[in-house]
């Protein structure tokens, strides 16, 4: 008997590399996908303007990097470690794709990228995130790399017209 499941995509390895100020244009088209917009807590409509003063004002406390693929930024991911001393060991990740390049490993990517600054760089001990309940492609990313959920916030994002349950997950290593 033959297996009627296809082969899995083949995956992209994209280029990653520190935002730059002049990424702001290509940022904004991606911010502003309607696949990009559902998945995140973002409002639509954002101008290139916002997100250039997004780059600028990162500091230290943050990683942020882009994927890039023959020269076209096709995503990004953040790495922003907590400011108080007693909440220090503690990092939050955000990715996000161009709409044409989800499911192709670039997420990973992205995300296997960041866990390395968190684990080998910045020894931070928890990494956070929240993410739709009904982002399944997302969770199973997180769940790939180690991250657990921990809870459940009852109709805390709007999307859409309808409110939507967020889920908090995270990674630890004591």
């Amino acid at each position: 008997m033959t297996s009627m499941t296809s082969p899995s995509p083949k995956k992209i390895q994209p280029q990653l590399r520190s935002v730059r100020l002049s990424d702001a244009e290509a940022l904004c088209a991606i911010f502003n996908m309607p696949g990009f917009r559902w998945g995140t807590l973002r409002m639509p409509f954002e101008m290139v303007e916002q997100v250039e003063r997004r780059i600028a004002k990162s500091g230290q406390e943050t990683t942020w990097i882009v994927a890039e693929l023959d020269g076209k930024v096709v995503g990004h991911g953040s790495l922003v470690v907590q400011g108080s001393p007693r909440r220090s060991h503690i990092g939050e990740i955000n990715i996000g794709l161009d709409d044409a390049f989800v499911g192709k490993g670039i997420g990973s990517a992205i995300l296997g990228a960041l866990l390395d600054v968190a684990d080998n760089w910045r020894a931070l001990k928890r990494v956070e995130l929240t993410v739709y309940a009904d982002n399944e492609p997302a969770i199973r990313l997180y769940t790939r790399h180690g991250f657990k959920v921990e809870g459940r916030h009852v109709k805390a994002g709007f999307t859409d017209g309808q409110y939507h349950d967020l889920l908090s997950m995270a990674r630890l290593r004591f």
